[in-house]
């Protein structure tokens, strides 16, 4: 009604009504915290730094945190880098670095979070990095191919190797050319040896004795002597050329062909046959040979002359065994042949004493042969004959090198 109080709400029952397990004190008006069953008590938190304060607070200690390792990379294969481009230039899509994610430490309750991760270098990029991290030269990249690795060459490495294997080859043929054609010095020799067992049938007769042989200083005292070719043998073999012991001396090397000619001096007194036999021996066996003559005088034996070739109706028809006055024979140990010769009177006087020509061609010589120069006779006719042969093989090595 108007002018009446207004009603008032009653008051809140007390705490020991409400709560009747209450303590005094929250029955008293004490607005404590109370505690909840069945829960921890929530921690308040350390009060805020404030100026006035002198003292340092401890921060509690952390334990450090492990470093995670980082995940080893795939190893791309390496591209071929342009020749402009810079060696140390880093892959690409290669990052610059690489900063690995580093827990967050817990921070101070108070504190804001500080992070503790800090900027590292990517380890693909350092030099003890394998060949992925770092640019690599090479000059030629490996091929797969049935599980074995090629290698792949390029076109200069093959023309080098290509030289190189034509060089060899050349040198190679060289050497066996010059073996197989003697152009060596030992090669040579033996071409020369060769060549001189064959000139008995390539060569002709007028070039091994020629019509005329001039003798400059080959007479006695060193007068020049001149001698003419009257007749030439057949090429025979030596069954009727030699006595049968001089025959014997000569089986080791055997008789390939035997060559004679008989020439007379500018005034027929004397006649003189020099022959040349091709034997078949090697140089070894006469080499042999040669030296058996030398050692035991085989050449200054009577009983070891060679026979004379007397042609009918010439100035050597009466040229027999018994006219042989001088002789002299000749081993060559570089060529498979025996030079001799044998000289005697024109008018068919007989000799019983014949003497070698290195024997009658000395000063003070008194035999007849001697004092008739017919030691020089011989003497000198068997040397111009090998020395033309000799010759004549140069000239066919020569020609056959």
């Amino acid at each position: 009604m108007p002018g009446a109080a207004d009603p008032v709400s009653p008051p809140p029952p007390p705490a020991s009504a409400r709560f009747p397990d209450a303590p005094p004190a929250e029955a008293a008006g004490r607005t404590t915290a109370r505690l909840r069953p069945g829960r921890e008590p929530r921690k308040q938190g350390a009060p805020a730094e404030t100026a006035s304060e002198t003292t340092a607070r401890l921060r509690p200690i952390r334990s450090p945190q492990p470093q995670p390792q980082p995940q080893p990379q795939p190893q791309p294969q390496p591209q071929p880098q342009p020749e402009s481009a810079s060696q140390f230039s880093r892959p690409p899509g290669a990052p610059r670095f690489s900063a690995p994610a580093h827990p967050t430490a817990p921070a101070h309750p108070t504190a804001p979070a500080r992070p503790m991760s800090r900027v590292v270098p990517d380890p693909a990029h350092s030099w003890s990095a394998g060949p992925a991290g770092r640019p690599v030269v090479s000059f030629a990249e490996p091929e797969l191919s049935g599980g074995r690795t090629r290698l792949r060459v390029g076109p200069r490495t093959a023309a080098a190797a290509a030289c190189l294997v034509l060089g060899l080859g050349l040198i190679g043929g060289a050497l066996t050319g010059s073996w197989l054609t003697g152009t060596g010095e030992e090669g040579g020799a033996g071409n020369a040896y060769s060549t001189a067992g064959t000139l008995w049938h390539s060569v002709p007769v007028d070039e091994l004795f020629p019509p005329t042989v001039q003798g400059t200083g080959a007479g006695p005292g060193g007068a020049d002597r001149s001698w003419t070719r009257i007749a030439v043998a057949p090429d025979t073999g030596c069954a009727h050329a030699f006595d049968p012991l001089l025959r014997t001396a000569l089986a080791p090397v055997g008789c390939r062909r035997l060559l004679r000619a008989t020439y007379t001096d500018a005034t027929q007194s004397y006649v003189t046959t020099v022959g040349l036999l091709f034997t078949k021996a090697d140089p070894a066996a006469m080499s042999a040979l040669a030296a058996r003559f030398r050692d035991e005088h085989l050449d200054r034996r009577a009983d070891l002359m060679p026979r004379p070739y007397a042609a009918p109706g010439t100035a050597a028809a009466g040229f027999g065994d018994t006219q042989r006055a001088s002789w002299t024979i000749s081993v060559l140990a570089d060529a498979p042949v025996v030079a001799f010769a044998v000289s005697g009177w024109a008018d068919g006087r007989g000799v019983d004493s014949p003497q070698p020509a290195a024997d009658a061609v000395r000063s003070g010589a008194t035999t007849a042969p001697a004092q008739a120069g017919l030691g020089n006779e011989a003497q000198g006719l068997a040397d111009r004959v090998e020395r033309r042969l000799r010759k004549t093989v140069g000239t066919a090595t020569e020609k056959s090198s």
